[in-house]
């Protein structure tokens, strides 16, 4: 059924600003489905793709503020019924309002239970006094001579290659038409250090490896960030009597979210990226900023999305790092519980335990190397024991010939056989007998 973050549209129809404008002024946004009538059921919905379009393109043009990088528009299947699903992220910069009709009760509204209603005055005017005025979109680059490069390859690399105006259609531009601080994160060179560490055991006094992936496009830093994590994922593996196990130390899919998701939110006017640190024990992200205000815990656990930064999101969703808006910590959650984050006023930490399987690996591991090495010590002594029952000459050279052995290992286990008084040595090294002594 309808409620306040979820709105039926059996088809496309002149509401569309209405309602978008609704939820993002609302906290917490929410979504609206095309396609299913007022009692949820899917009856589908034709010429889908054309629809889409005619979707983006009123959001995006009859609507101000910009809420590019709010809104995520995808198709779906219901029933074998084509639906279209329209997710509005909750703005920094409310009121939004439909252009037409200005910031006035006319063009904005918010959504109150299942409708959208017009805002009073005195809720406009409240919600601009308090409308985020240090978003990066507003502050200046500190470095107007940017290069882009490495974001042109990943645009060219999807096909959508920009244009002359990208730094106006990618809303990296203050309003005073200076590259701003959006546009300096996605610049070829910037002054912010992604790091990601790795200590010896559970706390940071033993820094064994420290590796920095910043200074760079953002996203290229993220693909090298994600690159690294990877690569200290290992894949266990442990072979039982019935099927072969392999497990990483993490599960792979919530670790990219993890990263992503913070790559996306951190607040980057506190001039740092998030950090990543790897425990002998878990896998730590922490990401600078606290919840969005009026955002609470059990709304961000729910999926509820409100990008910190709408220029950073848009682009992350243009090159599909992120797949839809507040899909990543559901996608966590499903493998790491609500106590993996803790919150505080000034960062958000997520701290990832290795998997349990590990010491089990570690254990037969460890386990099935000592029983193979006594096995085969043993196995060998006897072996070179019967030779010599055989022929009490013969050398290490001609024992080592016989038993596929290096000269080496006969001497070791030979060292061995002494020890254990079970054989004797008369005579000089060259020219000599071994004795076999009863015990």
């Amino acid at each position: 059924m309808e409620n306040n973050r979820k709105e039926y549209k059996r088809q496309l129809t002149d509401s569309l600003e209405k309602e978008v404008v609704a939820f993002l002024n609302y906290l917490g946004g929410g979504v609206i489905y095309f396609g299913i009538d007022d009692v949820g059921s899917p009856i589908g919905i034709e010429n889908a793709d054309q629809v889409q379009l005619q979707i983006k393109d009123r959001v995006k043009n009859n609507i101000a503020p910009s809420c590019m990088g709010l809104f995520d528009v995808v198709e779906e299947t219901i029933d074998d019924k084509s639906i279209i699903k329209l997710i509005v992220a909750s703005g920094q910069e409310r009121p939004y309002y439909i252009k037409k009709y200005g910031m006035s009760s006319r063009g904005a509204f918010v959504r109150s239970g299942s409708a959208a209603e017009p805002m009073t005055e005195k809720m406009i005017e409240d919600l601009f006094a308090k409308r985020t005025r240090n978003s990066i979109s507003k502050i200046q680059s500190p470095d107007q001579d940017l290069k882009f490069q490495q974001l042109r390859i990943y645009y060219d690399s999807i096909d959508k290659p920009l244009t002359k105006q990208f730094g106006k259609s990618l809303e990296l531009l203050t309003p005073e038409n200076k590259y701003n601080y959006a546009a300096y994160l996605m610049s070829d060179n910037n002054n912010i250090s992604v790091k990601v560490a790795k200590y010896r055991d559970v706390t940071r006094v033993d820094l064994i490896q420290n590796e920095e992936y910043g200074f760079c496009s953002l996203i290229k830093a993220t693909k090298q960030v994600l690159d690294k994590v990877d690569v200290e994922n290992r894949t266990f593996t442990k072979i039982t009597s019935k099927e072969r196990i392999e497990k990483k130390q993490w599960n792979s899919v919530a670790l990219r979210e993890a990263i992503i998701n913070a790559m996306v939110h951190n607040d980057y006017t506190y001039e740092l990226a998030p950090k990543f640190e790897f425990f002998s024990d878990r896998f730590e992200i922490t990401s600078y900023g606290g919840l969005p205000q009026g955002l609470s815990k059990e709304e961000f656990f729910l999926g509820v999305s409100i990008p910190r930064s709408k220029e950073i999101m848009r682009i992350y969703r243009d090159i599909d790092l992120v797949e839809q808006l507040g899909s990543g910590v559901p996608r966590i959650l499903q493998s790491y519980g609500e106590d993996c984050f803790y919150f505080s006023d000034n960062f958000i930490r997520m701290s990832f335990p290795k998997d349990d399987i590990l010491e089990d690996v570690v254990e037969d591991v460890v386990e099935n190397v000592v029983e193979d090495v006594v096995e085969d010590v043993v196995e060998n002594k006897s072996k070179v024991l019967d030779l010599l029952h055989k022929n009490n000459k013969y050398s290490a050279s001609d024992m080592a010939e016989k038993l596929e052995l290096t000269q080496r290992t006969i001497q070791r286990y030979l060292k061995i056989l002494q020890n254990e008084k079970k054989i004797e040595h008369i005579g000089p090294a060259k020219g000599g007998y071994w004795k076999i002594l009863r015990n």
